[in-house]
């Protein structure tokens, strides 16, 4: 009687430690899985933020030759911008990922915000109406891609920040999730180009 009780006792403490190692190993999983949502969906606003970005970005892109038609044969000493604005274009154009991209757009942002400053010491050009119609339609194009790049460094600081955090941190080398890059605008070109509509010579 007294086997059959320490048997019984002994079946009854392996279901349990079996039961218990089960449990375990669901509560693991489940977090696992719960985990790795997390940062796919961390990650997919990332990237939903990152295109939104990119339609003002190329809204931007679509305007600059534009502007630089318009100015460019008035400006004969300024080659070093326009150089520097064709190869900022040519960099973000042959930018395969989202992170050189981010790093070329700010090169696109640098180099448009000097031409806009230089722009603005030729009163004869200011006062032309096909660059005045420009740089109204530029800022306008400037204060979408603020705002677009502000809900982008949103997405991406809080989608960078899980990545450190356990058990993320873990999951997110397992998977393969990188690190995003923020857009950190030029500081020349943190506001948008401020238009003078005051006809010249007023």
């Amino acid at each position: 009687m007294a086997l059959t009780s320490f048997n019984s006792s002994s079946l009854t403490k392996k279901r349990k430690q079996l039961i218990g190692g089960v449990a375990a190993v669901v509560v693991i999983f489940l977090a696992v899985i719960s985990s790795y949502n997390g940062l796919v969906d961390k990650e997919t606003r990332v990237d939903q933020a990152s295109a939104d970005l990119e339609v003002q970005l190329q809204r931007r892109f679509d305007l600059i030759p534009n502007l630089v038609s318009a100015v460019e044969g008035a400006m004969t000493q300024e080659r070093t911008i326009f150089t520097a604005l064709a190869e900022a274009r040519s960099k973000y154009a042959g930018a395969t990922s989202s992170n050189d991209k981010i790093a070329a757009a700010s090169q696109v942002e640098s180099a448009l915000s000097r031409l806009l400053v230089v722009v603005e010491n030729y009163p004869t050009l200011t006062s032309t109406q096909n660059v005045r119609d420009l740089q109204v339609q530029l800022e306008g194009t400037e204060n979408r891609v603020a705002q677009s790049r502000r809900e982008y460094n949103e997405f991406t600081t809080a989608f960078n920040r899980a990545l450190r955090t356990f058990p993320r941190s873990l999951i997110s080398g397992i998977f393969g999730f990188e690190k995003r890059a923020l857009y950190v605008a030029d500081a020349a070109s943190q506001d948008a180009p401020k238009v003078d509509l005051t006809p010249s010579g007023s």
